[in-house]
């Protein structure tokens, strides 16, 4: 059994993936911005990726933009039946790279066109609405009228299922009156632990809960804890924060991103890193420590 198919799977808007996946942002240029400086490399991560099992790639037409999607539909299409490619909308970008708010209907439909187009598709399988009041986390805002408007693109046979990201629970509280919500995407990891309850009750939902950012927001301290974990499990630290995500609930689906065909393998590698209840009693510790400061 390989390491990604040890990591088990979930059901994601009916479809069987994979609960190690892979994200595409980091295919594009610095700061999600233009092309990347190796297309050719860009090309084989997402040949090898799927060539490794994973069937989950998350993605938007805002990273480059429109280069992310670009180079899947290049590397990929057309898709084999059990990929289940997820994106998102919400914002686009100024001519600096600036990450702006794009809430409004037509820009949304327009976002919507533009990831069918530049992957290929003629139905988008989950769309993700990215809320953008607060462009660094999730605040408070009413969603009603982007969310309904992209409800109606999914009416329209546009968006098979529908999703959030960047949002607080009263924002998914909100979501769910309006459609049903197939999945959220949040910043959370080993130390970044304010979603711990929002990841407990999806899981009761069946709501696939699929954290960005994994390994972010260590200090040098923190990350010596971490280290110290992995030295002795012989991983690196990624490793272990993503062993940790698997096994912390079993909702969570990881979307670890790279453009490097080495840092790929070792992320599918961390799906068969087995994580003892004392490594995840000192791996709480390095969590208890970082809230600590």
């Amino acid at each position: 059994m390989s390491d990604i198919q040890k990591s088990g799977s979930y059901l994601l808007a009916g479809r069987q993936v994979k609960r190690l996946g892979y994200g595409a942002m980091q295919l594009a240029g610095p700061g999600v911005f233009g092309p990347p400086k190796d297309r050719a490399a860009a090309l084989a991560v997402l040949r090898a990726a799927v060539e490794a099992g994973v069937n989950h790639i998350d993605t938007s037409d805002f990273y480059g933009p429109h280069i992310t999607n670009q180079l899947i539909r290049e590397a990929l299409h057309p898709y084999g039946q059990d990929l289940t490619l997820v994106t998102k909308v919400g914002a686009v970008r100024d001519d600096k790279g600036g990450w702006l708010p794009a809430f409004s209907a037509e820009a949304l439909e327009k976002a919507v066109h533009d990831n069918l187009r530049n992957l290929g598709l003629d139905v988008l399988e989950v769309v993700n609405l990215r809320a953008m009041f607060d462009v660094h986390g999730p605040a408070e805002g009413s969603i009603e009228a982007p969310l309904s408007a992209l409800a109606r693109l999914q009416q329209r046979g546009l968006v098979r299922h529908i999703g959030l990201s960047n949002v607080t629970t009263t924002q998914i509280a909100e979501g769910q009156r309006i459609c049903p919500i197939v999945c959220v995407q949040n910043q959370y990891n080993l130390v970044n632990r304010s979603d711990d309850a929002l990841v407990d009750s999806l899981a009761k939902d069946g709501i696939a809960y699929v954290p960005f950012f994994p390994l972010g927001g260590f200090s040098p301290l923190q990350s010596q804890g971490l280290s110290e974990v992995a030295t002795q499990l012989g991983a690196t630290p990624m490793q272990v924060a993503l062993a940790w995500l698997l096994k912390r609930s079993p909702n969570i689906l990881l979307i670890p991103g790279t453009s490097s065909l080495g840092h790929l393998r070792e992320n599918l590698a961390a799906g068969g890193l087995e994580l003892s209840a004392e490594v995840m009693t000192a791996l709480d510790g390095v969590a208890a420590g970082a809230a600590a400061h």
